[in-house]
């Protein structure tokens, strides 16, 4: 099954690690960090067109990919309970 998550971008459900709300998550060092780090090596895909509300990491075989959404994560996370 897939999630979507915005501008016809889904990631499978299986390859997804987590679902973090955007404000809460970024209060940590480690986290700016490790957001800076996949940002530097391009692996954040921004999906907004307004304010971000939440984002998802996601792993394949091929690498990790940060994808920025304006859902809010608890949207997001009952869109992954449903199926």
């Amino acid at each position: 099954m897939f999630l979507h998550l915005s501008r016809n971008e889904s990631v499978l459900k299986k390859e997804i690690i987590g679902i973090f709300d955007i404000d809460t998550a970024s209060i940590s060092a480690d986290t700016r960090a490790f957001l800076a780090k996949l940002q530097e090596n391009k692996r954040v895909v921004n999906l907004c067109d307004d304010l971000p509300k939440s984002f998802v990491l996601a792993d394949n075989e091929l690498c990790e990919s940060l994808y920025i959404t304006q859902i809010s994560a608890a949207s997001l996370k009952k869109r992954t309970d449903i199926y």
